[in-house]
Parts: structure tokens; sequence; C-alpha cells
């Protein structure tokens, strides 16, 4: 583990600096990126599939985005909003990046938009997301990009599909913190416009290891049960549940199966579904490559904060391309991000006017079964429907959606609760 104080600089693309020194050609631009990710701490995992996505891209294309030479600063938050504060401040003004990336939490994200609006920095959200700074504050963070999602988006699907199975009550349990709440008002809001009803919320502390306390009360006439779960607590939930005696079908937000954690489950979370804008059973050429590749200089299979690194140091690949290998500014750049439609591992992405994506998303059932070449049975969340070009707004339409309340802890009301 590296010193939580310390930060790690690696600069790729040395080779082709060296080479260019004995040519004619122009050394090309230098495009420092600063990367925020929790190193040690209990996320420290999501940080390193974080930073492991995004190099893979950059070791693939020799250290360059876009005829740029990459210089990536990488920084330990420790899944901490108020540090990230402190290393994206020390980024901007002491390494001078010409943009950040990285986060995990959606606290992080809250924490760090209006920093980059003060500082007029690129901020480009891959992993850490929430409503409301890709929604009613977009304008307020002018320099803010989300490649990824925001929570309620993949579970307005899930609510939507969970209807279509003919779920009529659900218990929800869910992390108590702005990424739960987003998550499971988006499946609430989907689900009950319906016809469902959620009956229960259950509001566990985030990096909760023990759900003795709150098992127990889950009510025993409900259907399902939706969960959304993050790092370490995604493992402990569904084994505890089901070392109870709790048999019910489990709905889960991505990050309470995402690949991530899949490896480390046993057998009871077979059967499990789960929704994300990525699978790594995604069965089209370019998945099975990217995982094949990514499986062979890591050990293991890409989860999706692996895939969104990936993709992101795309976008900015794609982006630099545009601007011909050149920093452009934070504002042009974000113009050129916003007019690529990307052809991602995931399926294809593009981006809205509040420079959010518009991405399948697909429904996914945990199955036990070899893939891709691999003998060996393992857990793999086979996608069993894909709702394409899906938005933030789901089916409400813009002005609609915005009409309303961010989604929180208490919105939608738990109007069927007892």
């Amino acid at each position: 583990m590296m010193n939580p104080g310390a930060s790690t600089l690696l600069r790729v693309g040395g080779a082709l600096a060296i080479a260019a020194s004995f040519g004619t050609s122009a050394p090309a631009q230098d495009l420092r990126i600063g990367f925020i990710a929790p190193k040690t701490g209990i996320f420290a995992q999501l940080g390193t599939d974080m930073q492991n996505g995004f190099q893979m891209y950059l070791d693939e294309r020799s250290g360059m985005l876009g005829g740029a030479k990459v210089t990536l600063i990488v920084e330990d938050d420790q899944g901490k909003p108020d540090t990230g504060v402190t290393k994206a401040n020390k980024l901007m003004l002491q390494d001078k990046v010409h943009m950040l990336v990285g986060g995990v939490l959606a606290t992080t994200g809250y924490a760090l938009a209006p920093v980059a609006t003060r500082e007029k920095m690129l901020y480009i959200g891959s992993i850490a997301t929430a409503d409301d700074l890709g929604q009613r504050d977009f304008e307020k963070y002018p320099y803010m990009v989300r490649p990824t999602f925001v929570p309620s988006q993949p579970s307005h699907p899930l609510g939507q599909w969970a209807c279509e199975q003919g779920y009529k009550k659900i218990v929800a349990i869910a992390a108590d913190y702005a990424f739960g709440h987003e998550t499971l008002g988006g499946f609430q809001k989907a689900f009950e416009d319906c016809g469902g009803r959620i009956v229960q919320k259950i509001w566990p502390p985030l990096g909760t290891k023990d759900f003795g306390p709150y098992i127990p009360t889950i009510k025993a006439d409900a259907d399902a049960i939706f969960s959304l779960m993050v790092g370490p607590m995604s493992l402990q939930f569904p084994k505890q549940l089901r070392g109870a005696g709790i048999k019910k079908p489990i709905l889960g937000g991505g990050t309470s199966y995402d690949e991530f954690a899949l490896p480390f489950m046993g057998d009871e979370v077979v059967g499990d579904v789960s929704v994300l804008h990525y699978s790594a059973a995604i069965q089209t050429p370019k998945n099975e490559a990217f995982v094949k590749a990514y499986r062979t200089k890591y050990g293991k299979v890409p989860s999706y904060y692996s895939e969104n690194n990936y993709t992101t140091a795309q976008w900015i690949d794609e982006a630099m391309k545009k601007a011909n290998g050149k920093w452009p500014g934070p504002e042009q750049f974000i113009k050129l991000m916003q007019g690529i439609k990307l052809d991602a591992v995931r399926g294809p992405v593009s981006m809205d006017d509040m420079r959010n994506p518009i991405e399948n998303i697909y429904i996914k059932k945990v199955e036990k079964k070899p893939m891709f070449g691999y003998d060996k049975p393992e857990l793999w969340n086979t996608v069993i429907k894909t709702y394409p070009n899906v938005s933030q707004f789901w089916t409400y339409g813009k002005e609609k959606f915005l009409a309303q309340p961010v989604y929180s802890r208490d919105f939608p009301p738990c109007k069927f609760c007892q």
C-alpha cells in the first residue's frame, strides 16, 4: 500500500519522446492529466480498477492520446471527499494539470465540481457522479463532464423491468448516502409509476459490514428486495441475507454485483439481477477482446470501474484528435467531447446537452458458466435485456423530469410504507 499522503507520478510515452529527439518532426505536446482515485482504504480495489482501465488504454497507444504525450499524475483520495478536494488543489495549483479525472463516491463528485468551477478546470467524473450535478445544478458546474452515468439512470429501466416481471411489493435497502438515495429514487419512481409499491426503505450506513440489525426487519410479505451496496458491502449483504434463510429475489443496483465483487461471491448470488451500463459478459467482439486483454494484463475480469476509465481515455483521445493534438482549453474541449458519438466497449455512447451520457442500459442476471473461451465455470453478469439509448430522463422528458425534486432519502416519499 502506498502512503496516503504520497502521489504517484506515472510518465508514459518516454520511449517515443527519446525516439522523436533523433528525428526531424516536432515533439508532441504534453497533456497533463490529474487522476484522483482511492488507492488506500476500503475502496482501494475500486481505485485500482479505475487506474488499470485508464492505463490500459494509454499503454495500447504507447502513452499518446490524440497525438499528445500523456503525463498521468495519480493521487490517492482514500475515498474521502475532503481528501479529494485537497488532492485536486495540489494537482491544479502545483502540478498544473490540464484536466482532472476520477473520484469514486457521489459525494466526491459533489465536492470536486465546485472546485473545478472555481479554477475553470475540466473535471471528467469517470466514476464519481450524482444526479443534480448533471440536472438542476449543471449550469453551476460548467467544467464537469460525466462519461459514466447518473445514479438514477440505470435504475429507471430496472423499475420498469421489475413491473414487467409481475413484482407488486418490494422492500428497498440501500447505502445511506447520495448515490444510494438517487439510485433507489430512480427505481422507486419507475416501479411505482407502473403500478408497483415500495413498502419499506432501509438505510444502512455506507461501509456497513454487519447487516444483522437490518435483515430481521425486512417485511415478510414483499415479493422481492431491491439493494444498492457499494464496496465491501456488496460482498456481505447477499451472503448474510441468504444465511438468514431469506430466499426472496434480489434486484440490485449495478455496484451491488459489479465484476469487482463478483469473483469473491459464492453461489448464493446465482440468479440475482442487477442493472448497469456495462457488463463484462456483453457478447460483442469489442467487449470480448477487451475482457481478454484486460484479464491477460491484470489477472482479473474488468469491472465497470475499469471500463468507464478505459472509455474515458478513449473519449479524451478522440477529442484530442479533433483538436489536432493540442490542448484547446477546457471550454472548447468540452464542446469537442459533446460532439463525439463513441463506439465504446460498453456500446454506443453520446452526450446530451447537459454533459451526461446517452447509452445502453443492461439488465443482468448472475449465472455460473464458462464464457469467451475460458473453460472454468465462473460467475458472470449475463445480459438478459438491453434498453438502448437511455438518457438520464428515462421516458419522462427533460422538462417534466426536472420539474420534480432531486431523488433523495425522502423523495419519492414512501407512501406505501407502514
